[in-house]
């Protein structure tokens, strides 16, 4: 006897829209487990993780500032997920768009105008647009893996950044600190109100408005689609698959170097070794949780923002790891994937029997 997976004759549309929730319900039962198995009340710390860490306006804030950057990020991966290019580094060009546009404050630190502020944002999406264009070319001329290749940028872009932090680009008057002179003035993102929310989010809706608009109403994103699930009508329709490649991890890329620029514009202040808590990953959930459909993603990056929200709740409430929001993260991962897999396929038990000989 073995399980098989055969693919179904059709996808179920109803069964891909209440996937996600049901992958959210199973991730927050698993988690009850995993809390109760640490010996704590699991009413009391899903209620600790999911609710309270948006009852107060400043956490709510918080939560808006969280999810901005997974927003960001999440609409430019949907877009090249529903391509079928798998970009998988966009952690890293969060990290060369930051630097990129840093390089404003940093070079020109007197430069005070709303140009100024442009110039960063500006700088920081060509920062990574010009990284997801490296793993772009090795797909389009060598056919290498863009999920190895962008994954690999990573840590060259983690390094990078961690060595200019620590070296050249170190606050001379920082005390030996590692982390760079403190932005100021039009360097930093304008606030929405009195609190910490910036125009990030802002430019998050927006940014997923226009990919919205995109997909649904132009040819681009008809083209997109087309070659992501029929390569060879699309290319008998005119479309190329080597500029769909380019299309999609430049706009990914240049997405997340805008999540990355915004970030240390806006709650950070100045580059550090450190400039997100993983963000460009964890977008990738947001990705698939939002159906890689843009509006999708805005629902599902707040989700995530929770996440991060939760952690810090739970490590400060509950006593436990702040690790357990990633735990939270990879749970729903694993049950998103898992749902869409079933939706696609069902299992199937075979015997293995073999059949009798005539003698």
């Amino acid at each position: 006897m073995k399980l098989i997976l055969e693919k179904r004759p059709e996808r179920s549309k109803k069964m891909a829209l209440l996937s996600p929730i049901l992958a959210i319900g199973l991730t927050v039962l698993f988690g009850a487990i995993i809390f109760a198995a640490r010996g704590l009340n699991p009413l009391t710390a899903l209620y600790v993780f999911f609710i309270e860490p948006v009852t107060t306006i400043w956490s709510i804030e918080e939560l808006i500032v969280k999810a901005a950057p997974l927003i960001l990020i999440g609409v430019g991966l949907a877009v090249s997920f529903e391509a079928k290019v798998w970009n998988i580094g966009a952690e890293g060009q969060l990290i060369m768009g930051a630097l990129a546009g840093s390089m404003i404050p940093i070079f020109f630190t007197g430069w005070q105008s709303p140009l100024t502020l442009v110039a960063m944002l500006v700088l920081g999406m060509i920062g990574g647009a010009l990284f997801g264009a490296i793993p772009a070319f090795l797909k389009t001329r060598f056919n290498a893996n863009e999920i190895l290749t962008s994954l690999m940028l990573v840590y060259v872009a983690g390094y990078l950044g961690d060595w200019l932090v620590r070296g050249p680009w170190r606050d001379p008057n920082g005390y030996n600190f590692p982390k760079s002179v403190s932005f100021e003035g039009w360097q930093l993102l304008p606030t929405i109100g009195e609190g910490r929310v910036h125009i990030g989010a802002l430019l998050a809706v927006i940014a997923a408005l226009a990919l919205a608009f995109m997909m649904s109403k132009t040819l681009k994103g008809f083209e997109i689609k087309i070659m992501g699930n029929a390569p060879r009508a699309g290319m008998f329709a005119g479309f190329s698959p080597k500029k769909t490649v380019w299309f999609a991890m430049l706009l990914s890329g240049a997405l997340a170097g805008l999540a990355g620029i915004s970030e240390v514009a806006g709650p950070s202040g100045q580059l550090q070794p450190v400039i997100s808590p993983g963000y460009g990953f964890t977008a990738i959930i947001v990705a698939f949780l939002g159906r890689l459909n843009p509006i999708g993603v805005i629902f599902a990056g707040v989700l995530l923002a929770i996440s991060y929200l939760g952690g810090e709740s739970a490590q400060m409430t509950l006593g436990i790891s702040a690790r357990i929001g990633q735990v939270f993260q990879g749970m729903l991962l694993f049950f998103i994937l898992a749902c869409d897999t079933l939706i696609l396929y069902r299992v199937k038990l075979l015997s293995s029997t073999k059949p009798a000989t005539g003698g």
